[in-house]
């Protein structure tokens, strides 16, 4: 175990010090809500099943008796909550020399920037495994395939048959994509994009194509249709580790899911023994996805 004793922090103890920095930068809003649909959980995993609906009508002749269809169940999503936990320990003398109080001041804070970045890095990763095999959902595939399986039979795909760059072009043939996307019984849904997820590096390229009225880098008089095809508009995170990878979040249900068993509890105590102050915070949580149809994604050319 790590104590913070007065060795670890000797200038603490010393007049003469004008500054001490490092802890207090300032951090980016809250990212992981733009990016997920937020639940709450009782127990210690949640599951969502997928049930196939029914197919089209069938043609009846006269007299004839009618065609009875299935319905059945699909792919089992599992939410299985992980529990995450910092803490730091202070000796008693450290806590009565510190001339500062470097430790004392911003003790929770920091486990809480902690507590909180660690959440958003657990929720990028599931974007930035999103094309990654080893990596897989209720339908044993990565969030991002062109061979999602329907349970009645036939693929289907959520990013583009080519890898390709973000531009005015493959985001118009992502909106078309999406647009045909169908249920697993193979009948039309009405899913559409609602926000372009792009990490930093893609930030005054996405905004570009987004906030240009005309076809973006030319001198063409043609209007830019994709710009009206994102309400959300466009959402920059900060926890995306591939510089040209991008994503298009759509308002399909049950898509992109992060579960709360616990939310963040900070608590402390003294050991007896040592009159040593500990200081700790847990959280329960999970994220994922159920439906692959809550995004639609691209690793870049």
């Amino acid at each position: 175990m790590s104590t913070i004793t007065t060795g670890s922090l000797a200038k603490a103890l010393w007049p003469g010090v004008n500054t001490w920095y490092g802890k207090s930068y300032n951090d980016w809003k809250e990212e992981y809500s733009k990016l997920f649909t937020s639940h709450k959980s009782r127990k210690a995993w949640e599951e969502d099943v997928l049930v196939s609906s029914f197919g089209l009508a069938q043609l009846k002749g006269e007299g004839a008796g009618v065609a009875y269809d299935t319905m059945q169940q699909g792919f089992v999503t599992r939410y299985t909550h992980a529990e995450y936990a910092l803490g730091f320990v202070i000796t008693k003398n450290m806590v009565e020399d510190d001339l500062y109080d470097v430790v004392g001041a911003k003790k929770a804070s920091a486990l809480a920037r902690s507590m909180r970045q660690t959440k958003e890095t657990i929720g990028g990763n599931v974007y930035n495994r999103a094309f990654n095999s080893s990596y897989t959902g209720g339908d044993g595939l990565e969030l991002c395939s062109l061979l999602h399986v329907n349970v009645a039979g036939g693929t289907w795909q959520n990013e583009l048959t080519t890898a390709a760059d973000m531009s005015e072009a493959s985001l118009e043939q992502a909106v078309i994509d999406i647009g045909k996307w169908t249920d697993d019984r193979g009948l039309k849904i009405a899913v559409r994009p609602q926000s372009l997820i792009v990490p930093v590096d893609l930030d005054f390229e996405a905004n570009k194509i987004m906030k240009t009225e005309y076809e973006v880098g030319t001198a063409n008089n043609t209007v830019n249709i994709v710009r009206s095809r994102f309400p959300g508009g466009v959402f920059v995170s900060h926890y995306l580790t591939d510089v040209d990878a991008w994503f298009i979040k759509t308002d399909a249900p049950d898509g992109m899911k992060y579960w709360t068993r616990r939310d963040d509890a900070f608590t402390t105590d003294n050991d007896f023994d040592t009159d040593n102050a500990k200081f700790k915070a847990t959280a329960r949580y999970s994220f994922g996805w159920s439906d692959p149809r809550g995004i639609y994604g691209s690793p870049g050319a």
